[in-house]
């Protein structure tokens, strides 16, 4: 008797997904603290310590007035300052200090926002495959991947992945790798999980350096979970939206404009807003026109849905304003900076949830779509998207 043994071909077919990835689910939490924009400056300069300092203050308040966001989240309190005061003054080492809390905290929000996304996707837990999970707050090994699977309670064979300090771009990159993973890996499904603190990086008002402000101004916590799969398990699953293509682009000579590091005062970097706002709206036309131009398919700008990392708003007006989007285009990334503020790589995963309540509301019924993220390097994250039909 003889057998006939595959060729390689035909097993890395086999091990192929028939069909492209799809957004199968979405989760979004936010820690309980909440504190209004209005507030934050009172409550920022009371709680580090400095309410001597008038002239800071001030600066604050004008920063905060000019953004649109009108609350964000914290897991940091005022009792969780009060002990540790290490963590207010960039001098003291205070690294060990925020990672041990974060080392807890993260996966516990993490887990948060997984299990509505798990509720919504109504397979069992134990069918995920894959984990993804990106944060700009910790840094130890076994990570925060290995806690937030224990907590979930998935498989030891599940394959864990961790993206660190991808700033604003860890949610569009950790997409754009779901994407790949349920496409080469034939019923894999992907859990993607974002989770942002700003412990790591909160600190004290500084004289000498009253631009860190910028930052206490515009970033809050939150943690976002999507579930990614191909060839959908009918009538179990319901795509939201098919992963058509995804895309990296870095503008060379900008790796100055937007940095992070860890240091021993906790989570350090620059953002010079002057050169960085304008470098989306500069680049944007040319890495969706290569996205659209390499799948065949002309389009308009106002024919697309948009999910945009907002960044900030002056990111948004310059995207806006070059594309010549209708205002109501990106209104799903305003409404995410108006109630959450900028919650680093989790935040466009937010921007993508509240687009999809919107297509159910019925406020934007276009076929195609976008997802962009920007972050360090200057990099651009691509996502070319195409709503799923309820079939």
């Amino acid at each position: 008797m003889t057998s006939t043994l595959p060729t390689i071909h035909e097993i890395r077919r086999s091990q192929r997904a028939d069909g492209p990835a799809a957004v199968l689910a979405i989760g979004t939490a936010n820690p309980a603290n909440c504190v209004s924009q209005e507030d934050f400056p009172d409550y920022y300069f009371r709680v580090t310590k400095s309410e001597n300092l008038t002239n800071l203050k001030h600066k604050l308040r004008t920063m905060c007035e000019k953004t649109p966001t009108e609350k964000r989240f914290f897991h940091l309190t005022e009792e969780l300052l009060n002990a540790h005061p290490e963590f207010l003054d960039r001098g003291q080492p205070s690294l060990d200090g925020r990672l041990d809390i974060a080392a807890v905290a993260a996966p516990e929000l993490a887990a948060s926002a997984a299990v509505k996304a798990i509720a919504e996707w109504g397979r069992p837990v134990t069918d995920i495959t894959h984990l993804i999970v990106t944060t700009n707050s910790t840094a130890h090994s076994p990570g925060i991947d290995l806690r937030l699977a224990s907590l979930l309670g998935l498989r030891s064979s599940t394959r864990r992945t961790m993206i660190h300090l991808g700033g604003c771009n860890g949610g569009s990159a950790s997409m754009r790798l779901a994407k790949d993973l349920a496409e080469n890996n034939r019923g894999a499904r992907v859990l993607v999980a974002c989770v942002e603190l700003t412990l790591i990086a909160f600190r004290g008002p500084e004289e000498a350096n009253p631009h860190m402000l910028i930052s206490q101004a515009i970033f809050g916590d939150g943690a976002a979970a999507v579930i990614v799969g191909a060839d959908a398990v009918r009538p179990v699953e319901r795509p939201l939206f098919v992963m058509v293509s995804a895309s990296q682009t870095v503008v060379p000579g900008t790796d100055h404009v937007l940095s992070m590091k860890l240091t021993e005062g906790g989570l350090d970097g620059d953002i010079f807003t002057k050169d960085l706002v304008p470098l989306a709206a500069d680049n944007v036309v040319q890495c969706l026109a290569d996205a659209f131009g390499q799948l065949g398919v002309a389009v308009e700008w106002n024919d697309l849905f948009w999910a945009v990392h907002p960044g900030m708003r002056e990111i948004l007006e310059h995207v806006e304003s070059t594309l010549q989007l209708e205002p109501c285009k990106l209104s799903a990334s305003r409404s995410v900076l108006r109630q959450y503020g900028n919650m680093l790589g989790a935040t466009v995963i937010f921007v993508l949830d509240e687009v999809r309540r919107r297509r159910m509301d019925e406020e934007d019924a276009a076929e195609w779509g976008v997802m962009m993220g920007f972050g360090p390097g200057f990099t651009i994250e691509t996502m070319v998207l195409h709503a799923a039909r309820d079939t």
